[in-house]
């Protein structure tokens, strides 16, 4: 029983006020986003914050739920995981799922393209992505991490951690400021 305490010493040490690991779907996913709701408003966050929070959330969330579908098996080392910190200066959201080792360059390409451009270039690559793409058979048009950046006015943090069988777990984190 003492891993329970040293979980929670680790979650108050890390800031987390959320943490969710396993699998995703639409139901779960709608809870997950209910409970930072219902702590965001019970602390009494600025409703400007909590929007953008939320977005990069949503954002994030139809990330994993959209790519859960590549694992057909039930390897509880192929889970998705999903935290939500909250500091002082800013909210942190990450997510981690397992993707495909061959689709890593292109996620690493998307990410640093993104990166790569300030507000105005964001703004630009969304409006071009929008006139130019046709929705994927997932339901994507690829807006979700441009769509991060802008919401979060900050740069995506990545990596990706090798696994096994041609899998890598690939980390995602988003900070919004809390001015």
């Amino acid at each position: 029983m003492k891993y329970i305490y040293e979980l929670h010493k680790r979650m108050v040490d890390h800031d987390l006020i959320l943490v969710y690991e396993g699998e995703f779907t639409q139901e779960i996913t709608k809870s997950v986003l209910s409970m930072a709701e219902r702590n965001m408003d019970s602390s009494g966050e600025e409703s400007t914050i909590k929007r953008k929070v939320f977005n990069v959330m949503v954002e994030c969330l139809q990330n994993v739920v959209k790519h859960a579908d590549q694992l057909n098996n039930k390897n509880p080392n192929h889970n998705a995981v999903f935290m939500v910190g909250k500091h002082e200066d800013q909210y942190t959201i990450i997510s981690g799922n397992p993707i495909k080792d061959e689709n890593i360059s292109i996620v690493q390409e998307k990410i640093d393209q993104i990166n790569s451009l300030d507000k105005d270039g964001l703004k630009q690559l969304y409006k071009d992505i929008i006139k130019t793409t046709e929705i994927s058979e997932k339901g994507g048009a690829g807006l979700g991490f441009v769509d991060m950046a802008r919401k979060s006015g900050q740069k995506l943090e990545y990596d990706f951690e090798k696994m096994d069988n041609g899998f890598s777990f690939f980390a995602l984190k988003s900070n919004i400021k809390r001015q």
